[in-house]
């Protein structure tokens, strides 16, 4: 490296990259031209913000201690530039030129967009004004290809085929010192691309010829000294891929770096002492360009991608180049021109979430760069989201599940509504987040509730639209999750929790969902929903499991002539017409189903006959013959004058029933897996205070069926424990609560 360096806080200073539509053709580099004291830039730079002060379509050109260079368009479109100084916040126009050049001074440097470059000292008392043309200075077709302070470079035309000289015009008392800076005859093309007061980076490229029969083109980048007094070159050269006309590069204390193209593909190249980096880009990143080094970081990005209509932001990205895993990160969401301060810090002109405007780059106190706004432009900055944390599977089988969810902003003055819908039944819950839990993200919490009910299984979507609490249109995103929860035998409506069916007098079956746990040691009921009318025509009707393969629980129903129908459950609640099962069922006076006896993951089917003979229907999984030709278990079942198929309660293989006697003793049988059962462990006594006795499926959220008894003294659960001697536990519910003689079936 060379001896001469700037001081290591010193940021490192790199092309003034304009757009084109604003400054007109030329994009050149803006090096140091003299050296000044770091404290004084660095507090004109950061002047404090008061109101609107940087036209909307203005763009930084150059910048020195005591102001900066912006060019924009007048309604007319002609160029306009501008001097801006930071002690008043004074506006010059630049009336000589149309084009800015950026010479990291306070020396405005323009030109005609031909060959005459116009230069005028802008400090206080400042004497410096001149202009050149330079194809008369030189020869025709020397053309300006960098700026250092007061010095120009011009790419100068040999006359002998399509080769070049790099010379220096310097202004020594009205006159033009020129002096050869090519280090060697004869080049193809120059470039400076970056430099300190005192020392220059230079693109250059020259045709070599291997052999008598080949030729091709090398390319390179030079360090070489400001002074035309000093030696041409400070330093080594490096080989370099092809480069272009938009490439550009950054000199710091201890790294330089350049834009090459690899196979037509835009590369950063970094070299220092330690360090040698290739970032080869993706095509996001066509037209990438480096901004500048503060100490171990690359600062670079694509910019004026948000001027353009229908194209997104393209940030300012920083990287350390010290570290080989290091990922890059946005300093700026999006930038459109950069030029640099003599003291090595940068103005770009570019966006935050928050602002818009004129940002000063500067190192902070952990060596990482940071954007200070030095003039706003005033405009609204739109909100984006810009991330979201949503699991894409959610369960709810588990008690008091949960499911957090948080989205990221592009700023936090904001109120974000979130919607969540079902997206088979279109159910919808919409919430308002006005505050952020931290910074701009916002958290949303669902407890697993949609329209007042646990929420259904399947498919959902997600939207959240955040609005700008300070104007400004607003921002969405959306996506998808989907919910599951384990099947339950007593579910009508798909979303886990039990379902009891309940017909008044009239004749009119109603649907109560209960929430899948408890609530403040109650087992709540969520919603009452009529299923229709006209259910008197039965006199014996059972939730009898998932018969026939869809996921809800499907219901029998046996009229007064004996018949057996079948209503599938729709999973919405409701039930599909119904099917006739068979005929003769008067023979019968008690029936349960809903629970698998035999062990084949399907629900089967118990009737008692008046002989007291225990039949069992093994259920078949069709929905036109859902049960199998009937199976004695046993006689003697005269004795009980009700009996409940309750599911597993006791930790056995298969289902369980539990029988009342005349006397009010409930008894377990205890299933063994094959349709049979063990002998009979007696619960308890009293429970003729229950009219109904239903197996409702898992009521508690632990895992285990449970029991409802229906009476006109009350309702209750009776939560399973496991045990066989003691299989229950009783517990209050809010279902059917002073309706204890309103009901004449329960299912």
């Amino acid at each position: 490296m060379a001896s001469a360096r700037t001081t290591r806080r010193r940021l490192g200073a790199s092309v003034a990259t304009v757009l084109a539509v604003t400054v007109g053709a030329g994009i050149l580099a803006s090096p140091a031209a003299v050296a000044v004291p770091v404290a004084a830039a660095q507090a004109g730079a950061t002047a404090a913000v008061t109101g609107v002060n940087l036209p909307l379509d203005a763009e930084i050109v150059s910048t020195g201690d005591t102001g900066y260079l912006t060019s924009r368009k007048d309604d007319a479109g002609n160029a306009v530039l501008e001097w801006h100084k930071y002690a008043d916040g004074s506006v010059l126009p630049i009336n000589t030129g149309t084009v800015g050049h950026g010479s990291n001074s306070d020396i405005v440097v323009t030109s005609d967009g031909g060959s005459t470059v116009y230069l005028r000292d802008m400090t206080e008392g400042g004497t410096l004004s001149a202009s050149f043309d330079l194809e008369a200075e030189f020869k025709p077709g020397a053309k300006l290809v960098g700026v250092v302070g007061a010095n120009l470079f011009v790419r100068v035309p040999t006359g002998n085929q399509d080769y070049h000289e790099l010379w220096q015009l310097t202004p020594v008392d009205g006159l033009a010192k020129k002096t050869l800076r090519s280090g060697g005859p004869y080049g193809l093309d120059f470039k400076v691309i970056a430099s300190t007061s005192d020392v220059m980076l230079v693109l250059s490229s020259n045709r070599v010829f291997p052999s008598s029969a080949t030729r091709k083109t090398e390319y390179w980048m030079t360090r070489r000294n400001v002074n035309p007094d000093s030696a041409v070159k400070e330093g080594s050269s490096a080989y370099t891929a092809p480069w272009t006309h938009a490439s550009t590069g950054a000199y710091s204390a201890d790294y330089e770096s350049w834009v090459e193209y690899r196979s037509g593909v835009p590369t950063l190249r970094v070299e220092g002492q330690y360090v040698h980096r290739t970032y080869t880009m993706d095509s996001s990143m066509s037209g990438a360009v480096i901004a500048g080094i503060t100490w171990d970081t690359l600062l670079y990005g694509v910019p004026g991608k948000a001027a353009a209509a229908g194209e997104t932001p393209s940030p300012l990205y920083a990287r350390n180049v010290k570290s080989s895993t290091a990922e890059p990160y946005k300093l700026l969401e999006h930038f459109s021109s950069v030029a640099q301060a003599p003291d090595g810090g940068l103005l770009v002109r570019g966006a935050t979430a928050d602002a818009d405007g004129l940002f000063r780059i500067w190192p902070g106190d952990d060596g990482r760069p940071t954007a200070t706004l030095v003039a706003d432009t005033g405009r609204v900055m739109d909100i984006r989201v810009t991330g979201s944390q949503v699991p894409t599977a959610v369960s709810l089988e588990k008690p008091g599940t949960t499911v957090p969810m948080e989205w990221t902003l592009s700023r936090a003055n904001a109120t974000v509504d979130v919607t969540l819908t079902h997206t088979a039944t279109g159910k919808k819950l919409t919430k308002r987040l006005s505050q952020p839990v931290s910074d701009s993200r916002f958290a949303f919490v669902w407890d697993g509730v949609l329209d007042g009910i646990s929420a259904p299984n399947g498919a959902y979507t997600w939207q959240i639209t955040a609005t700008p609490t300070d104007g400004g249109g607003p921002a969405t995103a959306s996506g998808s999750f989907t919910v599951s929860r384990q099947a339950n035998p007593h579910d009508f409506n798909d979303n886990g929790s039990a379902d009891v069916l309940a017909r008044d007098a009239s004749g009119v079956l109603w649907r109560d969902d209960l929430f899948d746990w408890p609530s403040g040691g109650q087992v709540t009921t969520a919603e009452r929903t009529k299923v229709g009318t006209g259910w008197q025509i039965y006199n014996q009707i059972e939730a009898a499991g998932n018969l026939a393969g869809v996921p809800a629980g499907d219901v029998v129903a046996r009229d007064t002539s004996g018949i057996l129908w079948m209503y599938l459950g729709k999973g919405d609640g409701t039930f599909a017409t119904r099917v006739k099962v068979g005929s003769g069922w008067q023979i019968y006076n008690k029936i349960t189903g809903g629970s698998d006896l035999n062990g084949d993951k399907r629900p089967d089917l118990l009737a008692t006959d008046t002989s007291g003979v225990l039949w069992l229907y093994k259920g078949t999984g069709s929905s036109s013959a859902p049960f199998a030709t009937r199976v004695k278990v046993g006689s003697g079942w005269q004795i009980y004058n009700q009996i409940t198929a309750v599911g597993n309660i006791a930790g056995s293989t298969a289902g369980d029933l539990v029988a009342r006697d005349a006397s009010g003793v409930l008894w377990l049988y205890q299933g063994k897996g094959d349709g049979t059962f063990a002998t009979r462990v007696k619960v308890g006594s009293g429970w003729n205070r229950f009219s109904h006795l239903v197996g409702a499926g898992d009521l508690t959220g632990d895992g285990r069926p449970d029991l409802i008894g229906y009476g006109r003294d009350g309702t209750f659960v009776y939560r399973s424990t496991g045990s066989t001697t003691a299989p229950f536990s009783r517990q209050t519910t809010t279902l059917y609560a002073g309706e204890g003689t309103k009901f004449n079936n329960i299912a």
